[in-house]
């Protein structure tokens, strides 16, 4: 769905990690250098204990659906990109 504007986004189910525990998930993301995106408050806890890497999106959404989310990310395509090449950053959070 975002795979044109976010060059090497993944999701979970794509790399064979639907269902697998947060620490997974937070470990691939570590390994392949990704950008974890989730609207999962664990995560947000996590970078918040943990630091980075990985950098984390928080989705701020609520109970939105698909297409809503990927409208905000496909709307914040350049204050994404921005936090990317921020060295120092490790947390961004998105709402509607």
């Amino acid at each position: 769905m975002l795979g044109e504007m976010y060059s090497g986004c993944v999701h979970v189910e794509d790399v064979g990690l639907r269902g697998a525990t947060d620490q997974r998930i937070w470990d691939y993301c570590r390994e392949e250098d990704l950008i974890l995106v989730s609207k999962d408050t664990d995560f947000r806890e996590r970078s918040l204990q943990e630091g980075f890497p990985p950098k984390v999106i928080w989705l701020d959404v609520g109970n939105a659906g698909t297409e809503v989310i990927a409208s905000l990310l496909r709307r914040s395509i350049d204050h994404i990109a921005a936090f990317d090449g921020q060295k120092q950053s490790s947390f961004l959070a998105l709402r509607l």
